[in-house]
């Protein structure tokens, strides 16, 4: 029998902790065995279930809690392009939880060179209970699914960035008094990048009030857009595309933003600053929602000062310190960025232990 601590009249803290824990988990159950790709693929409730799972197991860290809910368990990290968030946010779930994790840069794999994707996934799918793919091309992490036995997990393509998007809602959960179904959500920027078509995806699944803000010649693709609008009348989200920013983020409770130049989209700087400056996040735009609980969020790394090489090199070829957000919103109350970042790996547990299901008495 496990230990109970922290106890208190009428009964036990620990005993309580165990039976929230464990309501969460079985309204998961549903993940079991299942890939995380694209968010398309996933119910309003499989995607409420996670989040849910995420607060809780969050707050069982914040009790000092260790239930090795994933003791035993090995995963990979497959990385083409790399990060921060997504590497420590998927290590340090698997070490809190009792797993191990395993990186490996594409440098150091025979995948894609010497062996094909397939060939690879049923190797990994032989050594681990679980896989994570972070890199270019969708089809590459559709294919480790399709053969790997395990399930998989999309840390970012050039498509899709659903894990983010679950760090993203659970953020909002924890700091608007409101339901997402009741929150109005105004994406900022280039409104075709992976960013913004998950963030369409997840606003349609939730029953959101959904913006993309954009000049035309980034604004979100048709196809897309058209199918989130299919899945909204099914949700009650409603899904538009402003080409003003005024107009768009009128009344929104969250205003987001992406970099304006994606990873091997370097060459385009100079065009996106001429066509994206007027949709920069400043202390002007956010007041232009009328409401003073405006949160803002970006999933970084953001282009807010001259403090990195990069920012450096951009501000010396093209003399702009600030890209797609002011230091001074970016460092202000209203920014929940780095509550974003910490979600990153409260909602990567939920998935790991959702998809791989639970060790021990759990």
């Amino acid at each position: 029998m496990k230990k109970q601590f922290w106890t208190h009249k009428g009964g036990s803290l620990a005993a309580d902790s165990d039976n929230r824990l464990l309501d969460v988990l079985q309204k998961a159950k549903p993940w079991k065995g299942k890939s995380l790709l694209t968010l398309k693929n996933h119910t309003p409730e499989e995607i409420k279930s996670l989040l849910n799972l995420a607060i809780e197991l969050k707050k069982q860290r914040q009790l000092g809690r260790h239930n090795d809910l994933l003791k035993g368990k090995n995963i990979v990290l497959l990385f083409e392009k790399t990060s921060t968030r997504t590497r420590c946010a998927f290590e340090v779930a698997m070490m809190q939880e009792g797993g191990n994790a395993t990186f490996l840069d594409m440098k150091d794999s025979q995948m894609g060179k010497k062996e094909s994707v397939e060939d690879t996934a049923k190797v990994l799918g032989r050594y681990y209970e679980g896989i994570e793919f972070r890199g270019y091309h969708q089809d590459t992490v559709e294919m480790l699914a399709k053969h790997a036995g395990v399930p998989v997990w999309n840390g970012l393509t050039d498509e899709y960035h659903p894990t983010q998007i679950l760090a993203d809602w659970m953020t909002i959960m924890e700091k608007l008094d409101k339901p997402l179904e009741e929150v109005t959500f105004a994406y900022v920027g280039d409104a075709r990048n992976n960013m913004a078509n998950s963030l369409m995806i997840g606003a349609a699944k939730m029953g959101m009030n959904f913006r993309a803000v954009s000049p035309a010649s980034l604004a979100p693709d048709k196809t897309l857009m058209q199918e989130m609008q299919e899945v909204a009348m099914e949700t009650g989200a409603n899904i538009q595309w402003f080409e003003n920013p005024i107009e768009g983020v009128k009344g929104a409770d969250v205003i987001y933003t992406d970099v304006w130049v994606s990873m091997g989209e370097e060459d385009q700087f100079e065009e996106r600053i001429e066509l994206l400056v007027p949709y920069q996040v400043n202390e002007f735009l956010m007041s232009k929602t009328g409401n003073p609980d405006t949160i803002f969020m970006h999933c970084l790394p953001a282009f807010h000062d001259t403090e990195t090489s990069m920012g450096k090199g951009i501000y010396d070829q093209h003399g702009i310190s600030e890209l797609e957000v002011t230091d001074a919103v970016f460092r202000s109350e209203q920014s929940v960025v780095f509550d974003e970042a910490e979600n990153r790996m409260h909602t990567i547990k939920a998935m790991l232990v959702a998809t791989m299901g639970p060790s021990g008495h759990f």
